[in-house]
């Protein structure tokens, strides 16, 4: 994993965190607003978006702006931008946090469903960077973290429409990390393994062996996130053992990899 030099130092940020009402993307959002950092918090709720607003402001005195927004609408990522281009917001810190999983067999699993991951996941994503990427690059200053995953790193039988989007988010983030160095930009992917957030009930994995062995809290994972896009990091695997395994993977035949993959996730018999 290579690193870029980071050019921002303590100096004042406005960060945009997308899927920022729970899990990653709240814990996320308090670590900027620690340092001090100005919020735009982006997520289907309002009442828990307006609510992490107001803890923020009142604990950090930052300014917090709250966006409510469903982002498996094709529509939503320009509206966002649009929004803040017309009250002067300057994001210098984009957070691609916002993801969803289903769960089950693909031939048999929701189409709706899937279509809908592949556009909060892989389409709402790319569509916000570039969007936001361009003024970065102008400014010679800012911060790209996509949230994709360790499932990024090999197939996914019985998630295999997520699975495929973390690999498109991973490989998009270490293509962007290429183009932008020298331009004062940081482009970071944050790849966690299993993680307590609403994700596995989300996607109705409750019964899957994935989450069996000791998952990592939505905090451990986001401090080592932030941590590692402030460095300049553009790969970070949170956890020893995700990071083990996820480099393991690429020294093992594919065919048995989807199999061991295919046995993690089966249900519990």
């Amino acid at each position: 994993m290579g690193e870029q030099q980071t050019n921002a130092g303590g100096a004042k940020m406005t960060a945009l965190v997308t899927g920022a009402s729970g899990g990653i993307g709240l814990e996320l959002a308090r670590l900027f607003a620690e340092d001090g950092h100005d919020l735009v918090l982006v997520a289907r709720s309002a009442d828990k978006l307006s609510s992490l607003a107001d803890e923020l402001k009142d604990k950090h005195n930052v300014r917090v702006r709250v966006l409510p927004a469903d982002l498996a609408r094709p529509e939503a990522a320009r509206e966002i931008f649009d929004e803040l281009q017309r009250e002067g917001f300057s994001v210098d810190a984009l957070v691609n946090n916002a993801g969803v999983g289903s769960y089950g067999l693909f031939a048999e699993t929701d189409l709706q469903t899937e279509l809908d991951l592949l556009q909060i996941n892989v389409v709402a994503l790319t569509h916000l960077t570039k969007l936001f990427l361009p003024a970065m690059i102008a400014r010679r200053r800012g911060y790209l973290m996509q949230v994709a995953s360790t499932a990024a790193f090999q197939p996914g039988p019985l998630m295999a429409v997520y699975y495929a989007s973390k690999a498109y988010v991973l490989h998009f983030s270490e293509a962007l990390s290429n183009e932008t160095e020298g331009t004062g930009v940081i482009v970071s992917a944050l790849c966690p393994g299993p993680t307590e957030t609403g994700f596995v009930a989300a996607a109705g994995m409750e019964e899957s062996k994935l989450f069996d062995r000791g998952p990592m809290t939505a905090r451990e994972v986001a401090e080592a996130g932030y941590r590692g896009m402030l460095e300049g990091k553009r790969i970070v695997i949170p956890g020893f053992r995700n990071a083990l395994v996820a480099h393991a993977v690429g020294l093992l035949p594919r065919g048995l990899v989807t199999k061991v993959v295919r046995g993690i996730q089966e249900r519990r018999s």
